[in-house]
């Protein structure tokens, strides 16, 4: 049995954002800010990295001090930008990388590092090649984007990334896990998958071995001196998988991929409507309500 729900961990593109990824709604809003109100804290856990993630709730107004959890794991930071945990990939594992994946895909790195100057966040070794294949993240954070060719050359310098991603069609990314998986690199990179079905678009995040939001989220909640039995996720996708088989009570988005859904029915998790239809909200209204009819009982 579970304790009364004291954390939720909430994804964003795909669950708690419009279709577009853009901005809350005004009923997700209201209820993120009443489970904050009953001492529930919200946890930002994202795929994406923490300069493309924070905007969304500073201008919303959301406490400084909201964890963040991005790059699906590899940092978690306060909204305020107060680091909590850092996890880095060998630089000399991830120019290996660039050679390994190169034929399957766009491939990206990411470092945690302001993006100033030369020394921006993303490096990728083609823009246009880029945004040919994932065209509306490359607008979204062209402001952030080096482009290093070859794109070994961004490690010569010896500075370790966060992590990497390979992009293209669902059938070039199952190849390229695939080319990983029997390469001596798996022994030092996981790869967790994200796919839009729709789009034929998936994307492959390769990240510090046995890092993933699931085991950010546990350290967190070391942090938070928060217990499981009292924890929440709600998500969508594959990179979401770890934290929702970790939490106690687990949710995934309608809009989920079907077999995702068939493993949810499986493991007894709850399923919300889909993001477009505010399937966060529905959840925490639920559970805000349940709590108090609890707590009057």
């Amino acid at each position: 049995m579970h304790l009364p729900l004291r954390l939720v961990a909430i994804d964003l593109d795909g669950t708690l954002l419009d279709g577009m990824g853009h901005d809350l709604s005004e009923r997700n809003f209201k209820a993120l800010r009443a489970a904050e109100a009953a001492g529930i804290r919200v946890v930002v856990a994202t795929g994406r990295r923490m300069a493309y993630a924070a905007p969304v709730f500073e201008r919303h107004g959301f406490s400084p001090e909201m964890p963040i959890i991005s790059s699906n794991g590899a940092v978690t930071r306060t909204l305020d930008g107060t680091l909590l945990s850092q996890h880095k990939m060998s630089a000399d594992v991830a120019r290996q990388l660039c050679g390994l994946l190169r034929p399957f895909g766009v491939v990206v790195f990411t470092f945690d590092r302001a993006s100033s100057g030369n020394h921006r966040e993303l490096v990728v070794e083609d823009l246009g090649e880029t945004s040919r294949h994932i065209a509306l993240w490359a607008e979204a954070n062209r402001n952030a984007i080096e482009v290093v060719n070859p794109l070994e050359a961004a490690f010569d310098s010896g500075e370790d990334p966060i992590q990497g991603m390979v992009a293209g069609s669902i059938a070039q990314m199952r190849k390229a896990e695939a080319a990983l998986a029997a390469s001596p690199l798996s022994k030092f990179c996981a790869a967790i998958r994200t796919e839009y079905p729709a789009r034929d678009l998936s994307i492959v995040d390769l990240m510090p071995l046995g890092i993933s939001k699931g085991v950010a989220l546990r350290e967190l909640c070391v942090v938070l001196n928060i217990d499981r039995k009292a924890t929440m996720a709600i998500g969508d996708n594959w990179n979401d998988l770890d934290m929702l088989e970790w939490v106690a009570q687990a949710v995934l988005m309608a809009n989920s991929a079907p077999e995702l859904k068939t493993r949810a029915k499986l493991e007894g998790w709850k399923i919300a409507p889909s993001n477009v239809e505010d399937g966060v909200a529905v959840i925490l209204e639920r559970t805000l309500a349940r709590q108090q009819t609890q707590s009057t009982t």
